[in-house]
């Protein structure tokens, strides 16, 4: 081969290879008397097992005055029982090179469990003592409580967690999927006792199904499974009554105010669809094409021709009840408005224009390709049969998955388009600097609501620097601080905000010394600053920005390439 021919070669992307065919183990599924149904997938490939015992209960059911409950109930399970304590489940699944976890999404809740063959029985043994009988101890208790506190305090300080909280907050209104963590007040609500009673009203055998797949003789696995969980007594299964997303009928922004923020997070969303709708793989297709990955319309606009952003992408958010579809991308302060006129430009083209027969093929040959690898593992086939089974789906829904790929056509993707994408009755939220967010929103949005970092509403700020006369009686004094770390621990910290010949400027003393305010920007009841001082014997300077509500002071301290601390205070009399 020469030259010339080599770099033709080399411009020309090889023909994609036929799809190859997908051997899906024939699952057995059986009904214990008790209502738990069975489901068992015999592959001796591997001397390996892996399990699923999956409930159709999830975050959604929480009571609406605990949010957070099924979380940490499920957190609790492997924390203690009437027969091991946490410790002795914990030296058990190790000594087996085995793991077992809990955990909760919004529409079911899983314990899992994987293990050698040869171990298979002792860790079935293992999952029914945690299942069936949690103790729920008091010490552990009160220190998921505490942990759960801390998690939160740190997910607060996150732009993308606050984005999230707001757009389902918008989106689902009084719809559970609303609520995406618990609150400081539902945490020191949950005791013991609710966690008890809670776990027995969620935990019945007619709403679950125990999935098993692996290395297994399944005769004698069933009567295992029989003689451990045969026992467990059904009851009234929790259902899903909940109430409808509310339908939109214009475009509002939702802006987060974290002065100071170098970044704008930026949410797009319409109402979508839930996971059994027919519109499901037109919607993918044409989620696919416009930003699923990073050929995708989304990146390649924002990111490769505008540089606005390391990655811009869309997501299509399907439940077992409800959805959401979003556009989703985290740009630089300064081009927030030119990224929003970017994002509706294409949200309107795939509305407007059919996908070109390329798109459509590239998306096909993504969807068919990367289908089978979930499927190469006993954890990752397991794992598609739990969604199937917790969302409804049916039986054959693997075998089939690819040809309903393959049957979407191009007028089937711009039909749910029209339909689902629908800019001018889109929520925007945004997460960033209110104070240059807002006049960029404008063009795109006249319905502007504002937001502090706990979600409360707030006022506008001004364009202009506030007098003296304004600010000082919103800021100016001493404020008590705990500035929270990363590693879960408070630390007090005094912050003085004096006026003085030069403008403004005042200081921040904690057990780490004293730093000295320099550069104070005042805007009503927000301030920014930039905070001196000493380290090892090295001058430090950080940012620190925060706003003051009804004698309450929030806000966070920034170091250079590390993550913000946020801090929260009040005044000192």
């Amino acid at each position: 081969m020469n030259m010339n021919q080599q770099d033709d070669f080399r411009r020309h992307a090889p023909a994609p290879l036929s799809s190859s065919e997908i051997r899906i183990p024939t699952p057995h599924q059986t009904v214990l008397p008790n209502g738990l149904t069975l489901v068992i997938v015999e592959d001796k490939r591997l001397p390996l097992v892996s399990y699923r015992l999956a409930f159709r209960t999830g975050d959604a059911h929480d009571p609406a005055e605990l949010p957070g409950l099924t979380d940490m109930m499920a957190g609790l399970l492997t924390e203690g029982t009437t027969l091991r304590t946490s410790r002795q489940i914990a030296e058990e699944v190790e000594s087996m090179g085995a793991t077992l976890h809990a955990g909760a999404g919004s529409d079911f809740t899983t314990l899992s469990a994987s293990a050698l063959s040869v171990f298979g029985e002792n860790i079935l043994q293992l999952m029914a003592d945690v299942t069936l009988h949690p103790s729920f101890p008091e010490n552990e208790v009160d220190l998921t409580k505490q942990n759960t506190k801390e998690s939160l305090k740190q997910q607060r300080a996150q732009p993308s967690f606050l984005a999230n909280e707001m757009v389902s907050r918008v989106m689902f209104g009084d719809h559970p999927y609303s609520r995406i963590a618990p609150s400081p007040e539902s945490i020191d609500g949950t005791t013991r006792d609710r966690l008890v009673g809670f776990h027995r009203s969620v935990f019945v055998p007619n709403n679950a199904v125990f999935l098993i797949v692996g290395d297994v003789e399944r005769q004698r696995l069933e009567e295992n499974i029989e003689k451990l969980f045969g026992a467990w007594k059904r009851s009234e299964a929790v259902l899903d009554h909940f109430a409808e997303p509310p339908d939109r009928t214009s475009r509002v922004a939702y802006v987060v105010d974290r002065p100071g923020s170098a970044q704008s997070n930026i949410v797009i969303a319409n109402k979508g669809v839930n996971r059994t709708s027919a519109d499901y793989f037109p919607l993918l297709l044409m989620h696919t094409v416009l930003g699923a990955t990073a050929s995708s319309r989304l990146f390649m606009n924002l990111r490769e021709e505008k540089g606005y952003t390391y990655g811009a992408y869309s997501n299509l958010d399907t439940r077992r009840t409800a959805g959401t579809l979003r556009a989703t991308a985290e740009v630089r302060t300064p081009v927030t408005g030119n990224s929003l006129k970017e994002f509706f430009h294409e949200l309107e083209s795939i509305r407007n224009e059919p996908v070109t027969p390329k798109e459509i093929a590239d998306a096909k040959s993504y969807l068919t390709g990367v289908f089978p690898i979930r499927l190469e593992t006993q954890e990752g086939l397991i794992d598609q049969l739990v969604q199937l089974k917790m969302l409804g789906l049916p039986d054959d829904y693997l075998q089939v998955y690819r040809d309903h790929v393959q049957a979407v056509t191009v007028d089937q993707i711009q039909q749910v388009a029209q339909k689902y994408v629908k800019p001018n009755e889109a929520a925007i939220v945004i997460v960033g600097d209110g104070k240059q967010v807002l006049e960029q929103l404008e063009p795109y949005c006249k319905e502007i609501e504002l937001f502090n970092t706990q979600g409360k509403r707030k006022e506008r700020p001004s364009n202009a620097t506030a007098p003296a006369s304004v600010s000082t009686p919103g800021l100016a004094g001493t404020w008590a601080l705990e500035i929270q770390t990363p590693f879960g621990q408070n630390i007090p910290a005094t912050l003085t905000l004096i006026e003085n010949a030069a403008g403004f400027g005042g200081s921040v003393e904690s057990e780490m010394g004293r730093g000295e305010l320099e550069n104070v920007s005042l805007d009503g009841n927000q301030f920014q600053s930039t905070l001196s001082f000493e380290m090892d014997g090295h001058s430090v300077q950080a940012k620190i920005q925060g706003n003051a509500e009804g004698g309450q002071l929030a806000g966070t301290i920034s170091l250079q390439n590390l993550q913000p601390l946020s801090f929260t205070g009040s005044r000192s009399e």
